[in-house]
């Protein structure tokens, strides 16, 4: 006997039973179609999902969900049992994922190609794990992030190249790991995040750091540059460095003074940083000036806590300066201002002031302008320049004694005669050579040294006669009578200081 529904059939007529026939076998094709990527993913058991937020936390998971929706913006899979975070975690691109906790999870192993399906992340939370290194390039294809938290791990060893390609990265969390070497490449030169404001290294093992090149960075780096409770070793130059970011009142140094510690050799041996100049006696910090000199171009930084702030500048005598009033001292585009063929009347106390949206800052420059410029002295001549005009006022001076120097006996005339025993006064004043004692001897040898006077030269006032001829006095001569001489001898024995021996 038929069932009653087979007899339904049979007695239904030919086109019902064709309709029946196509419908069951368009339910055994959608049977096999392959179900949607999405659908594998079941929010009741496995998540919670809201919108496009997919929360797996706290699910004992060992991996993370596969064939997640396209869709998902933010994922939580924190608190969990993943190990490892290998390349085909997501089978498929997730274009919208910008967030992705992964904290609490055991985590020791992330594959380098664990991102290249997840780029657009700007949050990426991998603290409190057990990873111990960071390799070369883990994080090349993450050019969208902005925040990655690696704190509470076990990092000891960082490639130098492990941020590359991060140019995004605005904060970094490194604190409560193994690290033992400051990253310097994150902050300085061509290496460096241009966008990282934050950088946290604190509680670890650093026991030095680059003090020099810490001073040299933009104040809204080191704002931002956190390294308490770490092993350092204690030393004036690290007091200076933290006593001026204290002054500044950075952030780094304020918000964790009493955090701030050394190891001292001492029986204390880890002391509060700030207390070296007694443990140490270390100086007291104080800002030094800005120097220049003549005619140099002096920048001025106004070097603030925060990136893009507008800034003003006061010149000193409270004179307000817009940007770019002066040919001579300009206010440049980043703030800085620019002093042209600097003078000493440029000496001062410059005041820049700094305006944001949550931060007003007052910053001062004292400029200290020496009178003189960088490759000379105004206080010293140059050396050889001083011998050669020593020199030139020596030379002046032989001549104006020897030929200019004016003759007394001009006035006193018929004081020709000498004694013969008797030194003359203008022998002894224009003669280096004899002396009372020479003369005193040549008198017993009855020789006598006599100088001519210009007075006692004949003719026009005691010069050269026309004819060129001269006549000598006789006394003045001690009677020998009168001598002819030459014009140029005449001259020559007027200029003369050689004795005439007669």
């Amino acid at each position: 006997m038929l069932h009653p529904h087979f007899n339904c059939v049979s007695e239904m007529p030919p086109s019902i039973k064709w309709c029946i026939r196509w419908a069951v076998c368009l339910s055994f094709i959608l049977a096999l179609i392959p179900r949607s990527r999405a659908s594998t993913l079941n929010c009741h058991k496995m998540c919670i999902c809201a919108s496009n937020i997919v929360s797996c936390s706290k699910m004992n998971l060992t991996t993370v969900p596969s064939d997640l929706p396209s869709y998902t913006t933010v994922l939580d899979v924190s608190f969990n049992e993943i190990t490892g975070l290998r390349a085909q975690w997501t089978k498929h691109k997730l274009p919208n994922l910008h967030n992705l906790l992964l904290s609490h999870n055991g985590l020791s192993f992330i594959s380098s190609e664990a991102f290249i399906f997840v780029k657009q992340l700007r949050y990426l939370d991998l603290s409190s794990n057990t990873l111990r290194q960071l390799d070369e390039f883990i994080f090349e294809p993450l050019v969208h992030l902005e925040v990655l938290l690696l704190y509470n791990n076990q990092i000891s060893q960082i490639d130098r190249t492990a941020f590359t390609g991060l140019s995004s990265l605005q904060k970094l969390y490194l604190s409560q790991n193994q690290v033992s070497r400051f990253p310097l490449e994150l902050v300085k030169d061509k290496s460096r995040l241009d966008k990282l404001s934050l950088l946290d290294l604190s509680s670890n093992r650093i026991k030095v750091l680059p003090i020099q090149d810490l001073q040299a960075l933009p104040a809204w780096i080191k704002n931002g540059l956190y390294f308490h409770n770490n092993t350092l070793n204690c030393d004036c130059a690290l007091y200076s460095l933290m006593a001026h970011w204290y002054i500044r009142r950075l952030n780094s140094a304020v918000d964790f003074k009493d955090d701030h510690t050394c190891l001292h050799p001492g029986p204390d041996k880890r002391v509060r940083l700030y207390d070296l100049n007694v443990h140490m006696n270390c100086s007291t910090f104080k800002e030094t000036d800005q120097e220049a000199y003549l005619e140099q171009t002096l920048t001025l930084s106004c070097d603030t806590r925060h990136r893009n702030m507008s800034k003003t500048w006061m010149l000193p005598g409270n004179i307000v300066l817009p940007l770019g009033n002066n040919q001579s001292i300009v206010v440049l585009q980043d703030g800085s201002l620019e002093i042209k063929s600097i003078r000493p009347e440029d000496s001062g106390v410059y005041t820049c002031f700094a305006v944001s949206e949550y931060l007003n800052e007052t910053l001062y420059v004292v400029v200290k302008v020496h009178n003189f410029t960088l490759n000379g002295n105004g206080e010293t001549l140059n050396t050889a320049y001083t011998t050669l005009v020593g020199c030139l006022a020596s030379v002046v001076l032989v001549l104006i004694y020897l030929y200019m120097t004016p003759c007394r006996c001009f006035c006193c005339p018929d004081q020709g005669k000498k004694n013969q025993h008797e030194d003359s006064i203008h022998s002894s004043m224009l003669s280096a050579t004899p002396t009372h004692e020479d003369m005193a001897t040549k008198a017993e040898l009855n020789r006598h040294v006599a100088f001519i006077d210009p007075k006692d030269l004949q003719g026009q006032n005691g010069k050269v006669n026309p004819n060129g001829e001269e006549e000598v006095d006789e006394e003045a001569m001690q009677g020998k009578g009168k001598r002819k001489k030459s014009v140029a001898d005449s001259i020559s024995s007027v200029f003369s200081d050689t004795p005439i021996v007669v």
